[in-house]
Order: structure tokens, then sequence, then C-alpha cells
């Protein structure tokens, strides 16, 4: 009998133990920060200007500005990538979108691309914040049209800044409800909601959007379910579209730079 009351006790220890290694660690669960970061003209973005703002809370952040062809000021779209890689990943959604006569942010959050600092959803929204009024700051930019683009992670990122400071559109990619239902989808055997301290509750904040929102998602996303985005866009009451790309995953390059997804891009635009 008391062996068994030993064995209990270090099996609660050892649950112990881990739940408050997961509690330590979380955050290197979620977010997949790459310090590496090519020149741009590496890349096809020959005439890019890099660029640094600063938060609120006093870290210098790079990004670049991609800018249009077409005389200043021009509408811009403000790029929130996901929670892998940098802005490099994403220089032939910028090519794209210039196409369109846009100039374009492609920005890092902190702890990325070299960046000072270490992500946290807090500290997400103070880098799009930062971003926001450089890219107000600046006279080849109209102010009245400045869009935002959120990709997974990114797009609450951009919902929450959307709520705060409304842009003149919003273009969501990969979009889901909370982190703690994505969590809970992938790691059902953990309390998830009871340990996770980046919640990301888009679903709460989506309600408020007031400005045009083209929401887009793949039908076969490993990381973001569909049912997830569906139940986000079904929550917006701002006018809105819904683009599912049939076959795509979640980093396909359907949904990073293709032809289908530009399309209704453009198409979206257009209607503004």
């Amino acid at each position: 009998m008391r062996f068994y009351g030993m064995t209990a006790w270090v099996l609660v220890a050892v649950g112990v133990a881990f739940l408050a290694l997961l509690w330590v660690g979380q955050r290197r669960l979620i977010y997949f920060p790459m310090a590496r970061l090519p020149a741009p003209q590496a890349l096809g973005l020959a005439d890019t200007e890099s660029v640094a703002f600063q938060t609120s809370d006093g870290l210098t952040l790079g990004a670049w500005f991609v800018a249009a062809s077409d005389p200043p000021p021009r509408p811009v779209v403000l790029v929130f990538h996901g929670n892998a890689g940098t802005r490099a990943h994403r220089a032939r959604l910028a090519l794209a979108l210039r196409q369109f006569g846009l100039h374009v942010l492609l920005t890092d959050y902190r702890g990325y691309a070299g960046n000072p600092g270490s992500p946290s959803e807090d500290g997400l929204a103070l880098d799009a914040r930062a971003a926001r009024a450089y890219l107000a700051s600046r006279p080849d930019v109209d102010r009245s049209r400045i869009i935002y683009f959120g990709e997974s992670i990114g797009s609450a990122v951009a919902i929450r800044l959307a709520v705060e400071q409304p842009p003149a559109a919003l273009i969501l990619r990969s979009p889901f409800t909370s982190l703690v239902e994505v969590g809970r989808h992938h790691y059902g055997f953990l309390p998830v909601a009871l340990f996770l301290r980046d919640r990301f509750a888009s679903v709460e904040l989506a309600p408020h959007i007031k400005t045009p929102v083209l929401v887009i998602a793949g039908d076969r996303d490993s990381i973001v379910p569909i049912d997830h985005t569906r139940r986000l866009y079904d929550v917006l009451v701002a006018p809105k579209r819904f683009v599912v790309l049939s076959g795509a995953d979640h980093n396909d390059e359907a949904l990073l730079a293709g032809e289908e997804m530009l399309q209704a891009i453009g198409r979206f635009l257009d209607t503004l």
C-alpha cells in the first residue's frame, strides 16, 4: 500500500513539474522567430527602403517599405506575418501588391529578424501600433487608405489594431477564433485554457470591426482548421467576403502569394 502511495506522489510531482515547464516555456511553442534576414535586393525588391521605427516601450524595429511606382501619396498595405519566418518570406506578396499600385510595409515583430525583445501578445500589439504610426508619418502615404493584412497569428494582431485604429480595409489570411481553441485542437490532452498566457481572442474583438473585411483560407489547413476560420467570419458584422482556396494547406504557395488569392485581393480592393 505504501508503495502505491509513493508512486502516486511521484506521478503528481512529475505532472506538476511538466505543467510548470509548459508555463515557463509556452511562448517557445507559439512563436518561431528566425534571425537571418537577406538583403531585399536578393529577393527581387530592388527599390525597397530599409526603415526603422520605435515602439512605445523603447524597442527599435526594422522593416521594409516597398514603394508603388505610381506617384504618391498612395494607399499602403501594412503586413503582419505569421508566427514563423521573417518579412523576407513575404517578398513575393509585396511585389504582387505593388502591382496593384499599393505601397507595402513588411514588418517584423520583436525578436524576429534580429529585432530586440521577445514576442508576446501585448508586445506584438505595441509593434503593430508603432508600425502604423510610422506609416502615418510618411508624406508619400495616403493616411486615409491604410490597409491591414494579417496572416495566421498576424491576423489576430491586425484585428486588434483594426478595433483600436480602424483601417480602410482589413485582409485576414487563415484567421482563427482564439489561440486557446487552436491549442485545444492540437494539444487536447493539455489544460490549454488554464495555462495559455497569450490568448489572441479574435472572436471577441471581430464584432467591433466596422471596415470591409476579406477573409481567405485553405480548406485543407492543418494548422488553423477551416471551421475555426468560418466561426470567426460568422461573428463579423462589417461588410465582408470569404474566399476558400480548395486543397490549400496553411503554408502552401496558394496562401503565400498564389494567383487565386491575389486575384481575390484585387477584386476586393476594386470595390473599396
